[in-house]
């Protein structure tokens, strides 16, 4: 009976979502930490393959020195090596539990932290050269990046400021971050960078939906993985942050362990909407505060949403697993 609904609810999302235009998206990820990072790119790699969305680039929040050729060599390996890379250009350092460096050393790639365009510069060449309200921008990590994207003066690109270019080129912001209706804490809304999220959030004009962390910490996900060839990234990935991760190593017992899905939903959503079948929108206004927390003001007169999973865990579970395998 549980298969029978979750086919049922797969053919329905699939049919009243497959009919919409090719969104086109720009991923920001500080992949490399977080295995959801990378089942989140193996997704959209497939979705682009089906020709269901057109990834125009993928941004890295991270500094860690191997996570830009690790993103050129996943998306290599799905076939797709000429996706741009932008990368947040700062300090570099080496995270040897991060599972980047195993990724980038089993498959072929060409860029890397230094080849890598810097992020203002690639959203702002992205921005000027695209049609008005016709991007997404969908963020599963700190914010940074689209902060100094709102920075940004008017250059050779465009006369436009990055604020306005956003105000003009983007349709919408998804942003996996915060909890809802309200938190303290969470990681893509703290980053060790103070105000970051309340600055972005104050001056970002578009809609914005949120995917919080109470979506995506219920929904588990990667034990499969245990059944791929070891030589891909996901087996290869997950299975080195399975071993590694500081939070979930003490259970390692020689296989991929299930993890929080996070990234994945942001991502589900911003390529196949499914709102009033997987999920509701709840309208609001989400108010960051300084310290990585947040607030929610329930409203329809705001720009803001949250998304809230109205299907059973496992078959959400079952249907991303689905879309990470390309088996869909």
């Amino acid at each position: 009976m549980n298969t029978l609904r979750t086919l049922f609810l797969f053919v329905l999302f699939f049919f009243s979502t497959n009919s919409h235009a090719q969104p086109n998206l720009i991923f920001d990820t500080d992949f490399g930490a977080d295995a959801d990072d990378l089942g989140a790119l193996a997704m959209l790699n497939h979705f682009k393959n089906r020709k269901e969305c057109n990834l125009l680039a993928v941004m890295v929040w991270s500094t860690e020195k191997y996570a830009v050729p690790a993103i050129d060599a996943v998306n290599t390996f799905y076939g797709n090596p000429n996706i741009p890379i932008g990368v947040r250009k700062d300090e570099t350092h080496f995270q040897e539990w991060n599972y980047s460096k195993p990724i980038a050393d089993a498959f072929e790639h060409d860029e890397t932290y230094d080849t890598a365009v810097e992020a203002t510069l690639l959203y702002r060449k992205i921005l000027s050269e695209s049609k008005d309200k016709s991007i997404v921008i969908v963020t599963v990590g700190p914010l940074k990046n689209i902060q100094n994207l709102i920075n940004s003066p008017a250059d050779s690109l465009s006369p436009l400021s990055g604020k306005e270019l956003i105000d003009l080129k983007v349709k919408e912001f998804v942003i996996m971050g915060g909890q809802f209706p309200e938190g303290e804490k969470e990681w893509n809304f703290d980053g060790n960078m103070i105000g970051v999220t309340k600055f972005v959030i104050s001056n970002i004009n578009v809609p914005i939906t949120f995917s919080g962390y109470e979506l995506g910490v219920a929904i588990k996900t990667g034990e499969i993985f245990n059944t791929l060839d070891p030589h891909t990234p996901l087996y290869i990935g997950f299975m080195h942050f399975s071993r590694h991760a500081p939070w979930v190593k003490e259970n390692f017992k020689g296989k991929i362990l299930n993890n929080s899905t996070y990234d994945q939903t942001a991502v589900l959503y911003a390529v196949r909407n499914g709102v009033g079948t997987i999920w509701d929108k709840v309208g609001g206004l989400c108010v960051p505060d300084d310290k990585g927390g947040n607030k929610w003001i329930n409203s329809d007169n705001y720009k803001h949403s949250y998304l809230k999973l109205k299907i059973p865990i496992q078959d959400i579970e079952k249907m991303l697993e689905s879309f990470m395998l390309n088996k869909f």
